[in-house]
């Protein structure tokens, strides 16, 4: 058995081609991984080394359909003797679903224009027109969305409780990577002021060094870098099983490039409890979602609004796409500068000056088909999931009441992209307990805030206070206070035990001494819960 890149043994400038030192029917059979990747144009130099073991059979495989760019491949292997889907990989348990956050700015809903005679970074005036989210560094780069950002991805990290999350920010050259590196990390000083590395650039530029920023990236065990920004280098061959979030900050427009990078994403890793990964869409890559091509099931695609801070500031439900947007000349496509490395390459221009916001908190999920994209608000998406997992409130109530039960279905929704502090801001209900919130907006039933669920325990169940001394009662009494100000997560011992002012009263074991013990002090707060869900 042998392995080998088509680069090491085709033929260039300075070899003849490894191949040739082999036999034409020296090999029985060839499989070719990535095949999609130029090996069966016509006019390709790989596709020579193909031809050449023409006796053997050749096996091609790919993770991409059959699309324009890749007729060839089709073309030359033949229609495919198997398919394994990315939904039915997901259903099996081998891929990891996803979640997708669709995230729109002022200036990628409206577009900018820039005022009459204004100057870029260097003094040059930029030429007048209407610019929009395929323009935005390719043609002009605007400091301020790079910045909003990079404060919305770290809002986001921030608000999942992991800031080390493995995240890779998909940006639009390795220019554009560098900027974006440095806006993650001046909104992060916090972590990187002791982990340096906490973000790092990843581009064929930075070499050597850039390569063992990616070696770290992808080994489980290395903490950082934790967020890594790229252009292209990370879209195929790169296994991050880790890897938590994918930010899509610049414009995609093949199916065959998206497909690639969501696949970054799919790795499933329990020991590591990575059982989904989330997109983070800046740019309506996530038009592709409506192409026919894509069998992968989102579990909950959401579009927000977000100011110049990063800051989500409104929902909303904005139609999406159907078709990918074609490429489209832009004001300054007339302005050609330098020869880059790879080609001819537009003149930017750079604007550090400008107010942007973030813009629609769109829900979307495919239909009972796995097909067309509906649009449902967060609430009904929600509702929906609930009512598939418990037939009745009842139902819900006998394994909410229970501590473990409880831990199991707020996982159960976690895990569909269900996050109580996100399904409380849809329903614009901030104090409204968590069970009492899944009961309305799946059965509605009325809804009770945390505080009147308190205080009817305390009126109606006096007795259960009573049996306990006065200084079991009052720590007892301070966990529902707790309660009433954060939620069910105070009820769990022994973390609560440590936080004013129950700490006040003593150690955890001279706490639970107050109740006669370690167990009658969990059994006594058991009940408590019980009682605080029995009607």
């Amino acid at each position: 058995m042998y392995f080998a890149t088509y680069q090491a043994i085709a033929e260039d400038e300075r070899r003849p081609g490894l191949y040739r030192d082999f036999p034409r029917d020296f090999f029985d059979l060839i499989v070719v991984d990535e095949c999609h990747r130029g090996s069966a144009r016509h006019d390709s130099s790989w596709r020579e080394i193909l031809e050449y073991f023409d006796p053997a059979f050749q096996l091609g495989m790919t993770a991409t359909p059959l699309r324009q760019d890749n007729r060839d491949t089709y073309a030359y292997f033949g229609n495919p003797i198997y398919t394994y889907s990315l939904k039915q990989g997901i259903e099996d348990g081998f891929l990891a679903p996803y979640r997708v956050h669709r995230i729109v700015s002022t200036v990628d809903a409206a577009g900018w224009r820039p005022t009459k005679g204004e100057m870029d970074r260097y003094g040059r005036e930029i030429p007048d027109g209407e610019y929009s989210t395929k323009d935005f560094e390719r043609l002009v780069s605007l400091k301020v969305r790079t910045e909003a950002i990079a404060r919305n991805v770290s809002d986001f990290l921030k608000k999942t409780n992991d800031r080390f999350a493995k995240t890779i920010v998909f940006c639009v050259d390795q220019e554009h990577a560098e900027e974006m590196r440095k806006a993650l990390n001046n909104c992060n000083t916090d972590v990187s002021k002791d982990h340096p590395d906490y973000v790092a650039r990843v581009v064929s530029d930075e070499g050597s060094v850039g390569r063992g920023y990616l070696d770290r990236f992808m080994d489980v065990e290395k903490l950082v870098p934790a967020l890594v920004t790229t252009s292209q280098m990370l879209t195929t061959g790169v296994d991050v099983p880790t890897c938590r979030n994918v930010v899509l900050a610049r414009v995609i427009n093949s199916m065959t490039d998206f497909k690639q990078i969501i696949g970054r994403g799919t790795r499933v890793r329990d020991d590591y409890d990575k059982l989904y990964f989330n997109i983070i869409d800046y740019t309506g890559a996530t038009r592709l979602f409506a192409d026919p091509e894509f069998d992968g099931e989102p579990a909950l695609i959401t579009e927000d609004e977000m100011n110049e801070a990063g800051e989500t500031v409104s929902e909303k439900e904005i139609p999406v796409a159907t078709d990918p947007e074609p490429e489209e000349s832009g004001p300054l496509d007339k302005w050609l500068d330098e020869e880059g490395d790879h080609g001819r390459k537009k003149r930017k221009y750079y604007v550090d000056q400008g107010y942007v916001e973030i813009a629609a908190h769109l829900v979307q999920e495919l239909d009972e088909n796995g097909k067309q994209l509906r649009v449902v608000k967060f609430t009904d998406y929600t509702a929906e999931k609930v009512r598939n997992m418990y037939p009745s409130a009842a139902t819900l109530r006998s394994k909410w009441s229970k501590a473990e039960e409880r831990a199991e279905i707020i996982e159960a929704l976690r895990e569909r992209g269900i996050s109580f502090d996100e399904l409380a801001k849809s329903a614009n209900q901030p104090d409204a307990d968590p069970f009492d919130l899944l009961c309305h907006v799946a059965f509605n039933a009325p809804l009770r805030t945390r505080r009147e669920r308190a205080e009817n325990l305390r009126k109606e169940k006096r007795d259960f206070f009573d049996q306990y001394a006065p200084e079991a009662r009052a720590v007892l009494t301070e966990m529902l206070d707790k309660y009433i100000e954060f939620g069910t997560a105070q009820f769990q011992i022994p973390e609560i035990l440590k936080i004013p002012p129950i700490s006040e009263r003593g150690t955890v074991p001279e706490i639970a001494a107050l109740f006669g013990g370690a167990e009658k002090m969990r059994s006594a707060v058991n009940e408590m819960q019980a009682l605080l869900y029995a009607s």
